[in-house]
C-alpha cells in the first residue's frame, strides 16, 4: 500500500444501535490503527460535553462544530473513525468524510435496534454504545434521545429509520449487522477495507421498495469484489450462482473465486441460454439444483446474466422455499439498466411473455459495467434501446447526451458509459419507488413494449428484446405523432436517433391484424382495452388506452 493509502481513514457509520463503536475499537486493533468518535472529536474541539454543547449553545453550534471536525477527517491520518450516519447526511459532511477515507456503513432490521437500544430480557448482539454512561452520541441526544426517552419510542424509532434509510443506503459499502455478532460483523469491515481500500468504492443508487431497501451499486471490477458484497448482507449457508450456458464460461469463475474467497460456501447452478428457455421447466429444474445443493431457508441466490436468466433465477428466487434472498448481477446493458431493478420477475406462457410471475425484490445489485466488453456488439446495440426509453421517459439529458453524438457504440468511453448507465438506472429507480407493484404510473416503463411482446411472440422470440423494444417504440412514436400527442418534430428526433444507434426501426414483415391479435393477449391491457405509452416530449411520456385500433394498423403498416 502507498503512503496517501496507508493513511486514508476508515470510517465506521450508520443508525444508532448498529455497533459503530464497538466493531470500530476491534477493527481497529485489528489493523494496529488508532481508533477515534467523531463525537469526541466535537467534545475536543468544543471544550465540553455533547449534552452541554446542546444545552448551552444549542443544535446549530453543535452542527457547526461538527462540520469541522468533519473537514479535519478530510485528511487521511490512518485512523478508525465511527461517526454518526446522520452527520454524513449533510452533502459538505459527507464529500469532505469520503475526500480523507473509505467509509462503511452498518445497517439493521427494526426488530434488532428495538432489542439493542431497549435493552430487553437478552443480551445485544452488539454493545449498544448510545446506552453507555454518558450517552455522547448526538444522534441519540438530538433527536434520537427524545425518542428513546418517550414512552412511544418504539413506534417513533419504526417512523423514523424508513425517514433516513435513503441517506444510509446511499453508501455502498454495508454491512446488515441484524443476525451477526461483534466478531462477525468485524470481520466483514475488514474485508470491505481490503477490497476498497485502494480502490474507489462503487457508487450506488438507493432504492425505497416495500420491505425491502437495497442498492444498486455501479463499478469497474465489481466481480472481483462480489464476495465481501455479498458478506456485508448477513449470514449465509449455501451461496446459489446461477448462469447460462453461455454466460458461465465467461464470468462465472471471476465471481466464484470472489465469494469462496471471503469463505462462502459456493453451489453452482446453470439453465440454458436464450428467451425460448424463460419457462417453467427451467424454473422447475432450478428447483432440483437447489435441493441437491442442499439450499435452505438461510441460502442465498445469486442471478449472474441478462435479462433473461434475471428473471427465471428471480422467479425461482421468489417462489423456492417461500421466497430466498436474491442478488441480481446483470452482464447486459438490457439488463443493467432495466430488467434487474424494479423487482419483476416471471417465466413466459404458451399464450404470452411474462405471464406467469412474481415481484421480488433484490437484496443487491452489481453492475460491472467491465463485463460488457464480453458482449457481441449487436447484443450491446440492442441494450442500448432500453438507454434511449429511459430518456425518453424522464431524461432530457440522456436522450441531448445520446443525441448529441457524445457517446455512441462501439467507442463508447468507460466514463461515458459509466454516466449512461447512472442516468438509465435513476430514470427506472424513479419510476419503480413512485409504483412498486405496477398500480398505475411504473406502466410508463412500457413505452415499446406493447409491440414489442407481439412481434417477439410472433417470431417465436428469435427477435432479441432490444431490437423490438426499439421497432415498438418507433411505432408507438408515430402513432403518438399521428394522434397528435406528440409533436412531429419530437417524434422525428426519436426514431432518428434510434436510427443512428443501428436500431431498427421498421415493423418486422407481419399483418397488422396479426400484430394486434398477439397483443390483445398482452398483460398491460385494461379489460378489453390496450393500454398504449405515448411519447409527449422529450423526457415526458402518456398512457392511453383509447387509442383507435385503425390509427394502430395504420402505423404498423407503414
Amino acid at each position: 500500500m502507498n503512503e496517501s493509502m496507508s493513511n486514508r481513514n476508515l470510517i465506521i457509520t450508520g443508525f444508532g444501535g448498529t455497533g459503530k463503536s464497538v466493531v470500530g475499537r476491534m477493527v481497529a486493533e485489528r489493523l494496529g490503527r488508532e481508533f477515534v468518535d467523531s463525537n469526541d472529536l466535537v467534545e475536543a474541539r468544543a471544550g465540553r460535553t455533547i449534552p452541554e454543547i446542546l444545552a448551552q449553545e444549542g443544535e446549530t453550534y453543535f452542527r457547526a462544530v461538527e462540520a469541522e471536525v468533519c473537514r479535519e477527517l478530510s485528511h487521511g491520518r490512518g485512523w478508525v473513525v465511527a461517526t454518526d450516519g446522520w452527520t454524513l447526511g449533510l452533502p459538505d459532511n459527507r464529500a469532505a468524510v469520503e475526500s480523507g477515507g473509505l467509509v462503511v456503513c452498518l445497517h439493521a432490521d427494526v426488530p434488532t435496534l428495538i432489542e439493542r437500544l431497549g435493552g430487553g430480557d437478552s443480551q445485544p448482539v452488539l454493545e449498544n454504545v448510545e446506552r453507555r454512561a454518558g450517552q455522547s452520541s448526538p444522534e441519540v441526544k438530538a433527536p434520537l434521545g427524545a425518542g428513546l426517552a418517550a414512552g412511544d419510542w418504539q413506534e417513533w424509532l419504526k417512523e423514523l429509520l424508513p425517514q433516513r434509510q435513503p441517506i444510509y443506503r446511499s453508501f455502498p459499502l454495508q454491512v446488515d449487522t441484524s443476525r451477526l455478532t461483534k466478531t462477525q460483523v468485524s470481520e466483514r469491515v475488514l474485508s470491505l477495507w481490503e477490497s476498497f481500500s485502494e480502490t474507489a468504492p462503487p457508487y450506488a443508487i438507493p432504492v425505497m421498495a416495500p420491505g425491502e431497501d437495497y442498492a444498486v451499486l455501479i463499478g469497474e471490477r465489481l466481480l472481483d469484489h462480489l464476495g465481501p458484497l455479498v458478506g456485508g448482507l448477513g449470514q449465509w449457508t449455501t451461496v446459489a450462482l446461477v448462469t447460462d450456458e453461455v454466460v458461465g464460461p465467461l464470468h462465472a469463475d471471476q465471481a466464484v473465486s470472489s465469494l469462496e474467497g471471503t469463505g462462502l460456501r459456493v453451489a453452482r447452478c446453470s439453465m440454458p441460454a436464450g428467451e425460448a428457455h424463460k419457462t417453467m421447466d427451467t424454473v422447475s429444474d432450478l428447483y432440483r439444483q437447489f435441493l441437491e445443493a442442499g439450499l435452505d431457508r438461510s441460502g442465498l441466490v445469486l442471478a449472474l446474466g441478462g435479462g433473461v436468466v434475471g428473471d427465471v433465477v428471480g422467479f425461482a428466487a421468489a417462489t423456492f422455499m417461500r421466497g430466498l434472498p436474491l442478488v441480481q448481477i446483470p452482464t447486459t446493458l438490457l439488463a443493467m439498466v432495466d430488467s434487474s431493478v424494479g423487482g419483476k420477475t416471471g417465466v413466459d406462457l404458451p399464450a404470452g411473455k411474462n405471464l406467469a410471475g412474481a415481484f421480488k425484490q433484490p437484496a443487491l445489485v452489481v453492475v460491472d459495467p467491465g463485463v460488457l466488453a464480453t458482449l457481441p456488439p449487436a447484443d450491446f446495440r440492442a441494450g442500448l434501446a432500453e438507454v434511449v426509453k429511459a430518456g425518453v421517459i424522464g431524461s432530457a439529458e440522456l436522450f441531448g447526451r445520446l443525441e448529441g453524438g457524445q457517446a455512441l457504440p462501439p467507442q463508447y468511453a468507460q466514463a461515458d458509459l459509466a454516466w449512461i448507465l447512472r442516468q438509465a438506472v435513476a430514470v427506472k429507480v424513479a419510476v419503480v419507488e413512485a409504483d412498486p407493484y405496477e398500480g398505475g404510473q411504473r406502466a410508463v416503463l412500457n413505452l415499446g413494449h406493447t409491440f414489442a411482446h407481439a412481434f417477439e411472440m410472433l417470431s417465436d422470440y428469435q427477435l432479441r428484446h432490444g431490437e423490438a423494444v426499439a421497432i415498438g417504440m418507433a411505432v408507438a412514436t408515430r402513432l403518438a405523432v399521428d394522434c397528435s400527442r406528440c409533436p412531429p418534430d419530437v417524434g422525428g428526433r426519436i426514431v432518428a436517433l434510434l436510427d443512428r444507434l443501428g436500431l431498427p426501426t421498421s415493423p418486422p414483415a407481419y399483418e397488422p391484424e396479426a400484430v394486434w391479435a398477439a397483443m390483445t393477449s398482452d398483460k398491460k391491457k385494461q379489460g378489453k382495452r390496450l393500454r398504449f405509452v405515448l411519447p409527449l416530449h422529450i423526457g415526458q411520456v402518456g398512457v392511453f388506452d383509447d387509442v383507435p385500433r385503425e390509427a394502430v394498423l395504420a402505423a404498423l403498416k407503414r
